[in-house]
């Protein structure tokens, strides 16, 4: 599993790629013990909580998140309920900004601009999907990229395409799947071929720039794809990110298959991925309880370094 201390290619300069820390480790002369069965990310976000934590024990002031609701999107309601605890939890500030549902895109800017200014304001979250109506593109301009904690903002993902990590704030959910691959796979992800199911503004398009990053074959499919069995037959590894419970079925996947599924879809039974349960492969994350974990951790350690970057302190 990656921890600090993985072994990571030493040519590598992608910042982001440990979990307690933004740089690579050094090359060790021990090989990772790869994971099988079900990869779930609770142990690493376990690690990463620990070291938030002490970030913020050295500060004298606390942290404050702003998380921006302009939806009636009863799920989004859940998740920033989410984050509320967790950020309690570990003596953030949180607060959520509920703007209704019928607002305009330019309420919406006015406020996302004020809070980009707002210098006791740390980091800022615009939870999407947005009403129907309101621009999210637009939206997503008006976010300070040193503030944008959830990595979606133009100018982060223009450096993460760019090659650029080390510069970047990384979203969380494409960072945690990209831990769990290497649980998995290795930490050298060079030369490895993995599908992408779901080009998604949010999974599938920034974790494919990501893996590429890390010298992987990046092939991007989405829920039309044809003969996906065939598609996916010669690749290592398959992320699901639709938001389509049951696309990834047994027909579809090899023994020796990866499968990390990001998909989230509400039914009646609980939450389920896009993938079916129980595959026939050698590793395949749960949901709940794969990346999801991860990424809740990931996003506090966003920021932890957004805080850093604003104050002028020196980032890995």
């Amino acid at each position: 599993m990656p921890t600090p201390d993985s072994p990571t290619p030493a040519h590598h300069t992608q910042a982001h790629d440990t979990p307690g820390h933004d740089t690579p480790g050094h090359d060790t002369a021990t090989a990772p013990t790869l994971l099988t069965g079900a990869l779930t990310g609770k142990a690493l976000a376990d690690q990463v909580t620990r070291d938030v934590k002490a970030d913020l024990r050295a500060w004298t002031f606390r942290p404050h998140l702003v998380s921006v609701l302009a939806s009636g999107d009863p799920a989004s309601r859940v998740y920033v309920d989410s984050k509320a605890r967790r950020a309690e939890r570990l003596g953030v500030q949180f607060t959520a900004r509920d703007l209704g549902d019928t607002l305009t895109d330019a309420a919406l800017h006015a406020t996302l601009d004020e809070l980009s200014a707002d210098p006791g304001v740390h980091g800022i979250m615009l939870e999407l999907p947005l009403a129907p109506g309101l621009d999210a593109d637009a939206a997503l301009l008006r976010l300070a990229p040193r503030k944008d904690v959830e990595g979606l903002s133009p100018a982060n993902l223009a450096l993460i395409a760019a090659g650029r990590e080390a510069e970047a704030l990384l979203p969380p959910t494409p960072r945690s799947i990209r831990f769990l691959l290497r649980a998995a796979l290795g930490d050298d992800l060079r030369g490895l071929n993995i599908a992408v199911i779901g080009p998604g503004r949010t999974v599938g398009r920034p974790l494919t720039f990501m893996l590429n990053n890390r010298g992987a074959t990046v092939t991007l499919c989405n829920e039309h794809t044809r003969d996906l069995g065939r598609v996916l037959a010669g690749v290592d590894a398959v992320v699901v990110a639709v938001g389509r419970a049951g696309l990834l079925r047994p027909e579809h996947v090899q023994p020796h298959h990866v499968v990390i599924d990001a998909g989230i879809n509400v039914q009646p039974g609980g939450v389920v991925g896009d993938a079916l349960p129980d595959l026939p492969v050698r590793a395949q994350s749960p949901v709940p309880g794969g990346v999801g974990p991860l990424t809740s951790a990931l996003m506090y350690q966003n920021l932890v370094r957004a805080v850093k970057l604003q104050r002028g302190e020196a980032v890995e």
